[in-house]
């Protein structure tokens, strides 16, 4: 990588570092972004980027344009902290109680400020390179946010493109797939209605605490016996109250959950066998149930020439060897899948070490690390895309000639 200005590349690792360290200091949840906002907007002023600020709330759109404008190509990065309290011990560990980047969205942001450098100072490409920073990513909200504050209206790209650190695959690797990758996030709620009573009477009750049981099992053969076996889903319940107590069979039953899938007809499916399941067998008792089921996250589905992109511009910034372009796809969620079905999108993952307190610490967990190792290589994949999409003869003239890692 060429990073003449940044006077070499421990120069530019060491500044990726210092921009981590500081946005890890300073974590904020959905929509309270202030200060991240603040810090990547004039970060992204002082390279000469022109940046709006307040998308969507508190996101932040960055624009440069080098050579015959028209074509833009997008790199994404989310904004947003969860509201965990940190245990990493590291010496720059979040000021801010109860709140921590625990999912490396410090390290996707400073991936994308390498980037904008580098591309400030290299220039070598014909188009506009916008950096997209989100807000809201952990609950889902921030992408539709910004869509309807006209992000792409008003900051319109040709392919966009964004990482995700990935713990359990080797550090720097780059992992995606055309097709879905990511999936859609459903949120259920069964609101069982009986009649309580006292605990030596249960033949004076409707108990629903026994139907919201039946419900509960019968949920769970959903996804065997209901999905086409071809079609991947997940159907967890994950919590069950009542307003009972040790001696006193309950009136109310309340259960919760959320499924998982890749695709707008398996979603309809599971919803439609919880209304039925849930309301039948509450019925088949004398009881009723009240369901709500919402739509959380859209799932994310990859454009397969954005993949195959992805794949080019990896494979010369990090090796072929570190590029997988048949990755499985995840049952987790991603707010970029919102983004995806705007225009033509790939999200990639990027390995974040294998070691426990080296990469491999699962995201969430409130020991959680980002692995600085692999800054750089971001930062190589989103510079090899940009030199892609809004490739010049001349540019093309000198990567044929310095070859890949340059």
């Amino acid at each position: 990588m060429s990073t003449t200005g940044l006077a070499g590349p421990a120069r530019l690792a060491a500044r990726l570092r210092s921009w981590r360290h500081d946005l890890h200091r300073i974590p904020e949840t959905a929509f309270n972004e202030h200060a991240t906002s603040r810090y990547v907007a004039a970060t992204l002023r002082d390279l000469g980027f022109q940046v709006v600020a307040g998308v969507g709330g508190t996101g932040v759109v960055a624009s440069l344009t080098r050579g015959r404008p028209g074509r833009a190509i997008g790199f994404r990065s989310e904004l947003d902290a969860l509201p965990i309290e940190e245990h990493s011990g590291l010496a720059y560990a979040s000021e801010h109680p109860g709140t921590m980047h625990a999912c490396g969205h410090d390290g996707h942001l400073a991936m994308v400020l390498g980037a904008a450098a580098v591309l400030a100072e290299e220039g070598g490409f014909d188009g506009t390179v916008r950096i997209i920073l989100q807000p809201a990513e952990e609950p889902g909200r921030g992408a539709q946010a910004m869509l309807d504050d006209g992000l792409f209206e008003r900051f319109p790209v040709d392919r966009l493109f964004a990482l995700h650190n990935h713990p359990g695959s080797p550090a720097g690797h780059l992992l995606t797939r055309p097709g879905p990758m990511m999936a859609s996030e459903d949120n259920f709620t069964i609101h069982i209605t009986g009649r309580g009573g006292h605990a030596s009477a249960p033949h004076l009750v409707v108990d629903p605490l026994v139907i919201g049981a039946e419900i509960l099992l019968a949920l769970q053969q959903i996804v065997a016996r209901s999905v086409d076996p071809l079609h991947a889903a997940v159907l967890s319940c994950t919590d069950l109250r009542t307003d009972g107590a040790r001696n006193a069979i309950p009136s109310h039953v309340t259960i919760t959950g959320d499924t998982r899938s890749f695709s707008p007809s398996v979603q309809a499916l599971l919803e439609r066998r919880i209304r039925d399941i849930g309301t039948g067998i509450a019925a088949a008792h004398g009881a009723t149930a009240e369901i709500t089921y919402t739509h959380e996250f859209a799932p994310t589905v990859n454009d397969d020439e954005c993949v195959a992109i992805a794949g080019e511009a990896a494979a010369h910034a990090l090796g072929e060897d570190h590029v997988q372009l048949a990755a499985d796809p995840i049952m987790a969620s991603e707010d970029f899948g919102v983004l995806a079905t705007h225009v033509p999108a790939c999200l990639a993952l990027i390995g974040n070490g294998t070691a426990p307190g080296a990469g491999g610490t699962p995201l969430h967990s409130h020991d959680y690390t980002f692995n600085d190792d692999i800054l750089t290589a971001g930062v190589a994949y989103y510079r090899q895309l940009a030199h892609h999409v809004l490739h010049t003869e001349k540019h093309a003239e000198r990567t044929a000639v310095a070859g890949p890692h340059s």
